[in-house]
């Protein structure tokens, strides 16, 4: 993902890539003009408008902390955070604009809407979320199928999950609504990983400049 983020960030050229923040010393201090720091070595990274992370559970904290004390906007799609690093994320969001998401995609934002809207609109109808990706990926249901799955619980919902692991599947979300004689079906499909990496990218250009909140990727779409 970093390297995807730092490909697509040097092609648009509303980005400026200030530094790049890895786990482990660098082997290369400075690559394609970015200087490269270890995480050990955070706070002296240089003046910045908004980070991006994607990293470990135990790189958000430091880097949130830093964001904060800077007065920066912070996008994150790190997962497996602990319930403190989640209310230390609200409490920030107090301070600094943010967001925090399982999924970039600008398609999964507009899905997420969709099926918010459609849970709503159909209430007693049976919803089920089938989610398919390849076979490394070991967490089940996919944290883009319970973003998902939150969406329709909060329209009054009750979502039911299943997962698949076959080949080389990038991603892919099925939310089927059913009745009584009929049935709609909304997925989205994933197939390259590149989507991720843009869709941070975007929120960064849009989260920029923002008043302090907890945004979700499409609050930040237009």
């Amino acid at each position: 993902m970093g390297q995807a983020l730092l490909r697509l960030a040097a092609e648009d050229a509303a980005l400026d890539v200030v530094a790049a923040v890895v786990g482990r010393s660098p082997s290369q201090r400075v690559v394609d003009g970015v200087p490269h720091f270890a995480a050990s070595e955070l706070a002296g990274a240089p003046v910045f408008d908004v980070a991006v992370d994607f990293s470990l559970p135990q790189g958000f904290s430091p880097l949130l902390a830093l964001c904060v004390q800077r007065n920066v906007a912070l996008v994150s799609g790190t997962t497996g955070l602990a319930a403190e690093q989640r209310e230390a994320l609200a409490q920030a969001a107090t301070q600094i604009p943010l967001v925090w998401a399982s999924n970039f995609s600008l398609g999964v934002a507009v899905l997420a809407d969709l099926v918010e809207r459609a849970a709503g609109t159909l209430p007693g109808w049976d919803c089920d979320i089938v989610e398919s990706h390849h076979i490394h990926k070991q967490d089940a249901p996919s944290g883009t199928a319970l973003t998902l799955g939150e969406a329709a619980t909060g329209s009054g919902a009750q979502p039911r999950y299943a997962s698949l692991r076959a080949g080389d599947i990038v991603g892919e979300h099925l939310v089927q609504f059913t009745g009584l004689g009929e049935r709609i079906e909304l997925v989205h499909r994933a197939t390259n990983r590149d989507i991720f990496a843009r869709g941070a990218l975007h929120a960064a250009k849009r989260l920029h400049g923002r008043t302090p909140g907890l945004y979700r990727v499409r609050d930040l779409l237009g």
